[in-house]
């Protein structure tokens, strides 16, 4: 007994094989993930598919579900490919299939879907039992071709039917449709692009075999998306291009809208690709919650069967920019997506660029074209055969029928018509099998046609076969039909990033006006919009303001040019000329908080404008003089302000119950003019105030007499033909050398600059001008008159002046600018508003120097 169980025992150790478990381990891995990698995860570089979904379109095709035929249930589709082809559950091929039909998923959906296929919310399909469906139009140029020889076919997982290892594909699938799988070691992850471009540059591929990628992508901007949006840069999609791999931003659609007068929101109307709307809405709500995203009051989802609609209300004191900003960096309103073109070769997975892909696919086509070419050669040929063989038995017909008739049994008429007339098996069966009706004259005429005809094919199938310039234009025409037949517009928008492009390229140099509101609302209007006037007209209505606001600022810049924006508070921020709102002569303007981070409580009280920040000599030497209301001036090298932050820099250290008044571009040794309400002004150089950094406070310019006086204005004179305009309140003004105004030191009490009364009421403004030059007059009401500089006549320094602007009741003059002159056609002195006349016909009575008695000057105080 016991000799039994040691033998037994001996029996199993020679059973046991030992084994290294690390090279076990090793052997059985490999084999899983080469089957993932083959048999799951990755498309095929020639048709773009998975073994799924090419078992899911083969199944279709099976069922006969063409785009002509009747929806069939979902579940049969599921069975059908599920019993015949693909071994796995049946999740994964509805799943795909559920994909397949999805617009948002894929840009061109290759099953026709009926039924509740899920959303972009992230909603689930319906359960396959209440969906149906059938085959897309462009699914069928997938299969076209597909018994005719032209792929290679495999047993499947029973070996009881034969499946396809690739489909024909009429179109580049993998660049249109995109791709994306887990293998083990790899991924894949590739985006989809547009059918019309992309077989544009497949057809110059063809005709250039040489072409280098950046010449292909003048035909493929970059990746086209079903869901639309704006790809953000191009670098990424130009190093996918070229490498296979890239990183790609994409942002959503989103405009600011102002609605109810001056509130704003936030609409969105197309998302990134493959975000789910619901939850990217209920995750910025979070945020908001959080604090972590401000300035937005509420979140609607408008979305209907005509599009996505998400509506971000923005909050009264916030700026709808920033807050655009903000949903850009902290939600799914900007995504990223990583492009890695990984893709079968052979059965090797491979990293491919743009040229890869598209040489694949076209080698593809070209041995589905051999291959479908000799097949209808074969069929043509054996045809051909049989017609011979028929036109021989019409030749001799009588004889046929004289043999046919004495045979006893058919194979006897057939041996006999072999052995008679030389016909091979055929030949003679399909004599024999030929109806009565054939011997016919009509019938005999048609087979002869028929055989003419298919000699002429057989031929044309023979010259394909031999010339491979013929096989490749039979390609570029095929292609041009499917682009002719689907190929439609990009959804998805590129535009340049920041950091790639040179704005101004794109923008037009030209010069515009730009007005700014004391409310804070700014645009740039065409400089052709105001028309020039007489001294002393009416006027013309400058912008349709909100209640109380009125023009503040206006003047003239390119719209290449630099803005440099200074606050009340001595903050400096930056603007491009081109960046600031476009709007009409009447209308509004955009509120500038929303344009760049200006505090809500801080006003724009000066504004410079520069040609270049990035020109070192230029930057040197020029500077910035700057003077507050309590006569305090500060001069500052330009290179301190030529690198520009969203939030600003602070440009002058101000005192408590100071503002800043002006700030001037100078070039060093300027002269200066500062000028106070009370008709007083001062004039030094500017070489008497140093250079200081930008946190200094600066200097005393000029000395105020009383609390209740202030600074109206500063200018930096350059030109020895400038002259010195000063315009009071009520519309009083006049132009003055600057000789007049002797040089002083800064920080005097300066001279009488024009006779202040009741008449004039107070001065508000100071400019520089000359002859050359047009003034922009603004009083609160907001209506603006042009006048040309050169109708005024100079006059002595302590004179009342001359009427500049009639004005209606209490309205009073907000604020003066020079502008450059144009050359255009002078309208008569006086027009009006409309008609071309002032109101009630009549000039002012103080119009033209002459008409004013000039006031004795009085004694000049230093």
């Amino acid at each position: 007994m016991a000799e039994d169980n040691e033998n037994e025992n001996s029996h199993k150790e020679d059973r046991i094989i030992p084994i290294n478990i690390d090279e076990e381990m090793r052997s059985a891995y490999i084999d899983y993930s080469m089957s993932v990698i083959v048999s799951r995860a990755l498309p095929d570089v020639r048709d773009g598919l998975k073994p799924v979904h090419r078992r899911v379109l083969y199944g279709m095709l099976d069922l006969g579900l063409n785009n002509n035929k009747p929806y069939k249930k979902s579940a049969r589709i599921v069975g059908e490919v599920l019993g015949k082809y693909h071994p796995h559950g049946d999740t994964s091929v509805y799943d795909a299939m559920v994909r397949m039909a999805q617009d948002w998923s894929l840009r061109y959906p290759f099953v026709e879907g009926q039924g509740n296929y899920g959303s972009l919310d992230g909603d689930q399909p319906a359960a396959m039992r209440y969906t149906e469906a059938r085959l897309q139009k462009i699914a069928e140029e997938m299969l076209a071709d597909i018994n005719k020889d032209t792929i290679d076919f495999q047993l499947n997982f029973d070996d009881s039917l034969e499946e396809p290892t690739v489909l024909p594909s009429k179109i580049p699938n993998l660049l249109v449709n995109g791709a994306s799988g887990i293998a083990v070691g790899m991924a894949t992850n590739m985006a989809p692009h547009n059918l019309t471009e992309v077989i544009n540059a497949t057809l110059a591929l063809i005709d250039d075999r040489n072409i280098e990628v950046t010449e292909l992508m003048k035909h493929i901007k970059g990746p086209d998306f079903p869901t639309g949006g704006i790809i953000y840069g191009y670098d990424g999609a130009k190093e996918a291009f070229l490498t296979g791999r890239g990183r790609i931003v994409i942002r959503a659609r989103a405009e600011i809208e102002v609605y109810n007068g001056d509130r704003e929101r936030i609409v969105v109307s197309e998302i990134p690709y493959q975000v789910n709307k619901a939850l990217m809405i209920e995750r910025t709500a979070e945020l908001v919650n959080d604090k972590k995203i401000e300035g937005i009051s509420s979140i609607r989802d408008e979305s209907n069967r005509e599009g996505i609609r998400v509506v971000y209300e923005i909050k009264r004191d916030a700026n709808a920019l920033i807050v655009l900003n903000n949903l850009y960096k902290y939600t799914s309103l900007q995504t990223s997506f990583s492009i890695n073109n990984i893709a079968l070769v052979h059965g090797r997975p491979m990293l491919l660029n743009l040229k890869d892909l598209i040489h694949h696919f076209v080698e593809h086509r070209h041995e589905v074209v051999v291959r479908r070419t000799k097949y209808e050669l074969a069929e043509a040929e054996k045809r051909a055969h049989i017609l011979e063989g028929l036109l021989i038995a019409l030749d001799h017909l009588d004889q046929v029928i004289a043999l046919i008739r004495g045979s006893n049994t058919p194979e006897e008429a057939r041996d006999g018509l072999m052995t008679q007339f030389g016909l091979s098996e055929i030949q003679a069966r399909a004599i024999l099998d030929m109806t009565l009706r054939r011997l016919t004259g009509l019938e005999r005429d048609k087979i002869k046609d028929e055989y003419a005809a298919l000699m002429e094919t057989i031929n044309y199938l023979k010259s394909i076969l031999a010339d491979e310039g013929l096989r490749y234009q039979i390609i570029k025409t095929e292609l041009t039909e499917m682009r002719d037949k689907y190929g439609d517009e990009r959804k998805t928008e590129m535009v340049h990033s920041s950091a790639e492009m040179n704005t101004e390229d794109f923008i037009e140099d030209e010069n515009v006006v730009i007005t700014i509101s004391r409310e804070g609302y700014i645009k740039r209007t065409s400089l052709t919009e105001y028309r020039r006037q007489g001294r002393g007209g009416k006027g013309a209505i400058g912008s349709n303001s909100r209640d109380e606001d009125f023009i503040e600022h206006l003047f003239i810049a390119s719209n290449h040019n630099y803005m440099l924006f200074f606050t009340e508070a001595g903050r400096c921020f930056w603007l491009r000329v081109f960046e600031i709102p476009e709007g009409t002569r009447t209308s509004k303007g955009r509120a500038i908080q929303n344009i760049i981070n200006i505090p809500k409580e801080e006003k724009i009280k000066a504004y410079i404008k520069l040609t270049s920040l990035k020109d070192q000599e230029y930057l040197e030497n020029n500077f910035i003089i700057m003077c507050t209301a309590k006569g305090v001036i500060k001069k500052t090298s330009l290179e301190a302000y030529s690198r520009p932050r969203a939030n600003g820099i602070n440009a002058i250290n101000i005192n408590e119950g100071d503002t800043l008044l002006e700030a001037s571009l100078t070039t060093g040794s300027s002269e200066i003019v500062m000028a106070l309400k009370s008709g007083r002004a001062i004039r030094f150089n500017e070489s008497t105030v140093r250079p200081m950094g930008r946190t200094a406070t600066g200097v005393r310019g000029i000395s105020l007499d009383s609390e209740q006086d202030e600074v109206v204005g500063m200018i930096s004179i350059d030109n020895p033909e400038t002259t010195v305009l000063v315009v009071s309140e009520k519309g009083y003004g006049k132009r003055t050398d600057i000789e007049d105004y002797r040089v002083t030191n800064r920080g005097g009490k300066g001279v009488k600059t024009i006779s202040i009364t009741e008449k004039t009421g107070k001065l508000v403004a100071i400019k520089g001008v000359t002859d050359e030059e047009d003034l922009m007059i603004i009083n609160k009401s907001g209506i603006i008159i042009r006048i040309a500089v050169s109708e005024l006549r100079t006059m002595g320094r302590a004179t009342q002046g001359v009427r500049l602007i009639t004005l209606k009741g209490d309205d009073e003059i907000a604020s003066v600018a020079k502008i450059e002159r144009e050359e255009e056609e002078e309208k008569p002195e006086g027009e009006g508003l409309e008609n071309g006349t002032t109101e009630g016909g009549e000039a002012d009575s103080n119009q033209g120097g002459s008409n004013t008695q000039p006031e004795p000057p009085a004694e000049d105080q230093e």
